[in-house]
């Protein structure tokens, strides 16, 4: 690979730079160097420089972009959704192949260099989500790292067989172990998180799990999660989806549960979401825990709302927890970009010498501006790479 200088950047404290980048990493960040033979020189335009976008959170086998619009008329439990959405897989013909690709292509045109992304993992469509999905990671292989998480959201134990198809999930090539509610789903927390973390041990693979319980419930799962981690020596490799228990009015209890999550090294995502208490952003961070964030599901049979755009997400975090100053706005990007770099455990991330070149130009003054204004990604990089510029993704899906 070629020589990339990156000329007329802004670092995020509004230092003019260049970037030298070679072998897909970034050798150096200041003036930029004289010209030499072969290299290729990229005009940023003054735009602020960011690291690529950390999407931390997604399904990307279940969204409908680019298909009919579907009139939800579901009924409003977590339960009625999720037995909609096992029925609407037949009968719209959801393909998790070409879906996944079409918001593989759009997250890229937003900026998003990094997905984690729960694939349905269940007894009536057994592995062809996780096929899907490997084939759409191998696909756009050069153009984003996808971490694929195996994921039971029909449930687990209620549904015989579902254990051995995670188990097949994970030797398939999925990357981290899910888990969904073990008290409100599956009805039996012990035997749901001991068979999630028992998967995780044989396969050395990470943990995340959704955690929609609210309240006490979702509290007394959230201590046997804790639990588990330091019982298994699984610090830093845990995370915690939702995590809406943590925005329960007992603030002593809650108080507890995050310095527990703290010590234990779990981390939380919140994708702001408006219509249940959330976890403070906040409270969090000031207690050392690690956040990111994610769309969630975007245009499905769940809800019609998302756009895989990691800035608004974080504006919809930032508004969400009353974040108004810079510094508070930040703490909503950190969430998309490094905070989600440790909640996956990105290796070379970040904007320093060393690290890979996946690089975002946006035209704003400053990081929290790119937050409030959101504006079209005028240059998005990958291993050094051009993946997308002016908006639009260069990659293309079905």
């Amino acid at each position: 690979m070629p020589t990339t200088i990156l000329e007329d950047i802004r670092l995020a404290d509004g230092t003019p730079a260049a970037i030298t980048i070679r072998d897909g990493r970034i050798a150096a960040i200041g003036a930029p160097p004289p010209p030499s033979p072969g290299e290729e020189r990229i005009d940023g335009g003054g735009a602020l420089a960011l690291p690529g976008l950390v999407e931390a959170h997604a399904h990307l086998d279940k969204t409908l972009l680019g298909m009919k619009w579907y009139r939800n008329d579901v009924g409003p439990s977590l339960v009625d959704k999720i037995e909609n959405e096992r029925l609407q897989r037949r009968v719209l013909g959801i393909d998790p192949a070409r879906q996944s690709a079409r918001q593989v292509v759009l997250a890229l045109s937003k900026g998003s260099t990094h997905v984690r992304t729960h694939v349905d993992v269940d007894t009536e469509i057994g592995l062809s989500g996780i096929e899907g999905i490997l084939a759409t990671r191998e696909r756009f292989r050069d153009e984003v790292d996808m971490q694929v998480v195996a994921f039971p959201q029909s449930g687990m134990l209620v549904r015989p067989g579902t254990l051995e198809l995670m188990e097949a999930a994970m030797r398939a090539g999925a990357d981290v172990v899910g888990g969904l509610d073990p008290c409100a789903i599956d009805r039996d927390p012990r035997a749901h998180l001991d068979a999630v973390f028992a998967l995780a041990q044989k396969f050395g693979a990470p943990v995340d799990i959704h955690l929609h319980e609210p309240g006490e419930l979702g509290g007394f799962s959230m201590e046997l999660v804790v639990e588990r981690t330091r019982a298994l020596g699984m610090q830093g490799r845990v995370v915690v989806s939702h995590a809406f228990c943590l925005g329960m009015a007992d603030a002593a209890y809650v108080a507890r549960l995050v310095e527990q999550l703290a010590e234990a090294r779990v981390a939380i995502m919140s994708h702001g979401a408006p219509y249940r208490p959330v976890p403070s952003v906040r409270q969090l961070h000031d207690a050392g825990v690690v956040l990111c964030c994610g769309s969630d599901g975007i245009r499905d049979t769940w809800g019609p709302y998302g756009n895989a755009d990691m800035l608004e997400r974080a504006m919809i975090v930032g508004l969400r927890n009353n974040l108004r100053r810079d510094d508070e706005v930040e703490l909503a990007l950190d969430m998309v970009t490094h905070g989600g770099a440790r909640a996956m455990e990105l290796e070379g991330y970040g904007l320093a010498a060393g690290c890979h070149a996946d690089i975002v130009l946006v035209d704003a003054e400053a990081p929290a501006e790119a937050v409030a204004a959101r504006p079209p990604r005028r240059l998005v990089l990958k291993r050094g790479r051009v993946v997308a510029r002016d908006g639009r993704a260069l990659a293309t899906a079905p």
